[in-house]
């Protein structure tokens, strides 16, 4: 009976396999679209180089402003498929490093990015789309509060100012209303 329900184990795994292998043209096509950068990832890729940033954060609504100066080095990573952005920095007194992604999806066709930084244990996963108009990245998602466990709403617009200036500006949630959490202006270094 054993070997009689490996050999079935076995056919089901070969015949899934070959289901996974024989894809139409169609669909091979759609793959390699999917995973061929695109002109977004050109873009993205633009933004590689090292940046200083002047960072501004509101903990709450009508909390004072606390500063940071920053330093980031963005690199296209994966084939140039997504940005690595890694931070460093000074905030009251002690070392900071965050490591940021951004990616665009050419299959769902938005933005993706996350977030981690050593001032935390969580991850915060925004997607968004790209307005040519306004040359801004328009994203949105959730992290956890700190101060209660909770999932809460943030919203953040990366404004390509020029190819040398961005603004980013991040609306965080408190008791269910937003507030402007954080504007960071970035510079490329020369």
């Amino acid at each position: 009976m054993k070997h009689f329900i490996k050999t079935i184990a076995l056919l089901f795994m070969i015949g899934s396999s070959l289901q996974v292998t024989a894809q139409t043209q169609e669909e091979m096509q759609k793959w390699m679209e999917y995973m061929t950068p695109s002109g977004m990832q050109k873009m993205m890729a633009g933004w590689d180089g090292e940046w200083t940033e002047e960072v501004s954060m509101w903990m709450a609504p009508g909390a004072p402003e606390q500063k940071m100066q920053t330093t980031t080095v963005n690199r296209m990573i994966l084939g140039g498929r997504y940005q690595e952005s890694k931070h460093t920095g000074n905030f009251q007194g002690m070392p900071f490093e965050g490591l940021g992604t951004l990616g665009w999806d050419n299959a769902a066709k938005k933005f993706i990015n996350t977030w981690v930084d050593n001032m935390g244990t969580g991850i915060m996963y925004l997607e968004g789309t790209w307005d040519e108009a306004s040359k801004t990245i328009n994203l949105s998602g959730t992290m956890t509060d700190p101060m209660t466990g909770k999932q809460v709403k943030i919203r953040e617009e990366i404004k390509i100012i020029d190819d040398n200036t961005q603004q980013i500006t991040q609306y965080n949630e408190k008791d269910g209303k937003e507030f402007k959490g954080m504007v960071i202006v970035s510079k490329r270094k020369k």
